[in-house]
């Protein structure tokens, strides 16, 4: 729709689910690659829950207030930036 400002930024990560771009702190995204590659790296089912569990608690903080995000969100978002790091 013509003037419509809540148009996607890019590809959704999130079928369904517009974009906004949020800052996080270099250390947090630090983070979330170090985790992404321990992700992958992991054992078995467990771990890989663990590790996912833990990177959505750190995301959230820097989250609007209210925002919807899954364990399972964070895998997803794991495996489309597998390649990317």
């Amino acid at each position: 729709m013509a003037g419509d400002s809540k148009q996607p930024a890019g590809p959704a990560i999130f079928p369904g689910m517009l974009r906004k771009q949020i800052e996080i702190p270099p250390e947090a995204a630090q983070a979330f690659v170090r985790d992404m590659k321990a992700f992958f790296k992991a054992k078995g089912q467990f771990m890989q829950d663990e590790i996912a569990a833990k990177q959505l608690w750190l995301l959230k903080e820097h989250l609007p207030h209210g925002t919807k995000l899954r364990t399972s969100d964070v895998k997803e978002l794991f495996l489309q930036m597998k390649d990317q790091a």
